[in-house]
């Protein structure tokens, strides 16, 4: 199945999801809280390890906030389909920002605290599967299928556009004022999203029965397995998702031990994965409509596995912002049309905890696989991420060339 051309009836599909007011509202509350998140991530990797120096320590850190977000993914996907979503997004934002509050405050009166960073990682975890479960959801629920390739381009540009512009910049403020200051603007972007947030209307739908969060989840473990399509393609959506965690995990080693450079070179480097996510986003609605999704999303684990094999023997830092931009691309991509096969084929009924148990599968692997990540990378030195982030990408290549069709 396609999706719409770039034009329809001779209005440009854009401006037709823009004139629909609750995308619109959710299109800029998307990017806001994107560039807050992206400005966190990025900076408190770096922080970390300027302050420990150790990349197990990045890894653990990492580690911790996908545990956070596994355990928090059977009750913000029963929650998603059984609540307002748009309560649901607002709790996210406001469940990250107060919290954060408490953590700018205590790093402004006592300094660095290791067991502080992994309470944000904690924080962080939760806010964000809880916020994809119900944002994705919230996007089938209001836009016609017809235009949902479109509208998941879409979304991945705004989510692009604030990854890239704090990762320009986070290196930049990490140099001159601190991590502090990180923090401060994530809690101003969190709430000017909430005030967007509130701005749409009310959904109405209830779907779960369920008034157990455990029965919930449990049955919507059975709908995913009762699906070939939903598992195949669920499986080849979660591999991207574990690249960049590792990716995350290896990126800022890779820069200060292997290419001797500073945190600039590594925000600029973050801000040409997001450029590739930009790129993505502009495109791949457009791509989806002229090319089958199974061509798609073979040629992207290709070229991914083309660029993590690069950096892998590479040791230049043009090297690297060249790879990291057809990273960025390329897993972007594929989250865009993984997520709109997902959603033409998945029950609205059922897409929050279909989101939620891909994502929670998604960082229970990586609850192992980041930790021991940042070990290897003490031991064998950062490019030896890339050389398992290739191999990871290889599988869903093979796996992805087995699939008949992708509706």
């Amino acid at each position: 199945m396609k999706s719409a051309s770039t034009k329809e009836g001779g209005e440009i599909i854009m401006l037709k999801l823009l004139r629909i007011k609750q995308f619109r509202y959710f299109f800029l509350a998307d990017i806001i809280s994107g560039f807050g998140v992206g400005l966190t991530t990025v900076g408190a990797n770096w922080y970390l390890l300027s302050q420990t120096k150790s990349s197990k320590l990045v890894g653990l850190y990492l580690t911790v906030n996908v545990i956070a977000g596994f355990a928090m993914s059977p009750l913000a996907g029963s929650l998603t389909d059984k609540c307002s979503r748009k309560i649901v997004i607002l709790w996210s934002f406001l469940g990250r920002a107060l919290p954060m509050l408490l953590i700018a405050g205590y790093f402004l009166i006592w300094g660095f605290n290791l067991y502080v960073m992994y309470f944000l990682a904690s924080l962080t975890g939760a806010g964000w599967i809880t916020y994809m479960s119900a944002s994705r959801s919230y996007i089938q629920s209001i836009i016609p299928e017809k235009l949902l390739g479109s509208a998941n381009s879409f979304v991945e540009v705004s989510l692009q556009v604030g990854m890239f512009v704090a990762g320009a910049i986070s290196g930049v403020i990490l140099n001159y004022t601190g991590f502090m200051a990180i923090l401060v603007i994530n809690i101003i972007m969190f709430l000017i999203g909430t005030v967007l947030i509130m701005r749409i209307p009310k959904d109405v739908l209830h779907f779960a029965a369920e008034n157990d969060v455990h029965a919930s989840f449990i049955n919507g473990i059975r709908y995913i397995f009762s699906t070939r399509i939903v598992v195949i393609v669920g499986a080849l959506s979660i591999l991207p998702l574990l690249v960049t965690q590792l990716f995350n995990v290896t990126s800022p080693a890779y820069v200060a031990s292997v290419l001797n450079q500073n945190s600039i070179v590594y925000g600029m480097a973050d801000m040409l994965y997001g450029i590739g996510g930009l790129t993505a986003g502009i495109l791949t609605g457009w791509i989806i409509s002229k090319l089958e999704n199974k061509k798609i999303i073979i040629a992207y684990f290709f070229l991914a596995s083309l660029a993590l094999v690069s950096l892998y023997a590479g040791r230049n830092v043009f090297l690297m912002y060249i790879c990291t931009y057809v990273i960025g691309l390329s897993n972007s991509s594929l989250r865009i049309v993984t997520n709109t096969v997902l959603m033409k084929n998945v029950a609205a009924s059922y897409m929050g905890r279909t989101t939620s148990v891909l994502n929670g599968t998604a960082q229970f692997i990586e609850i192992f696989a980041s930790s021991w990540m940042g070990i290897m990378n003490d031991q064998q030195g950062a490019s030896f991420g890339f050389l398992i982030m290739f191999i990871i990408m290889l599988i869903g290549l093979l796996l992805s060339g087995l699939v008949k069709r992708m509706a």
